[in-house]
């Protein structure tokens, strides 16, 4: 059959947008625009967009569509005694009580007991536990 210019023109767009994506360099893509619009029949056109995706009739096609991976649902942080957060939290204030007791110790004098400020995630997390686990029993 012949082709007519919408078709040979709908070839050179194709072509085109492949050369700017990069999938064809200059010379091939103005080797494959010039057998485009000297194309007199649809089968002088075939061939000249079989190598580039999105050409290729979807039943042909080699390349599978992608589907993103369902996300993986992550469980939450738990302490050896089931508490979210409760144990890193109060690790934390441990360590930070023995700097104090540490220096407190050395000066001679007792200073303000400033890591009971660390123990306010340590409770916030247990009443946490605690409201959500009632919750759960009701």
């Amino acid at each position: 059959m012949r082709a007519g210019d919408s078709d040979r023109q709908d070839v050179a767009d194709k072509l085109k947008i492949a050369l700017n994506e990069g999938r064809l360099d200059l010379n091939e893509y103005d080797e494959r625009v010039q057998k485009a619009y000297a194309a007199r029949t649809y089968g002088d056109l075939d061939g000249l967009l079989d190598d580039l995706p999105g050409t290729i009739p979807v039943q042909r096609a080699q390349v599978q569509p992608h589907h993103p991976p369902t996300p993986v649902q992550q469980p939450h942080a738990v302490s050896r005694g089931g508490r979210p957060g409760v144990a890193p939290a109060f690790g934390a204030f441990l360590l930070c009580t023995l700097i104090w007791a540490i220096t407190s110790w050395t000066s001679g004098e007792a200073h303000y007991f400033w890591p009971a400020w660390v123990l306010i995630p340590v409770v916030i997390a247990l009443l946490a536990h605690f409201s959500d686990k009632g919750k759960r029993h009701q």
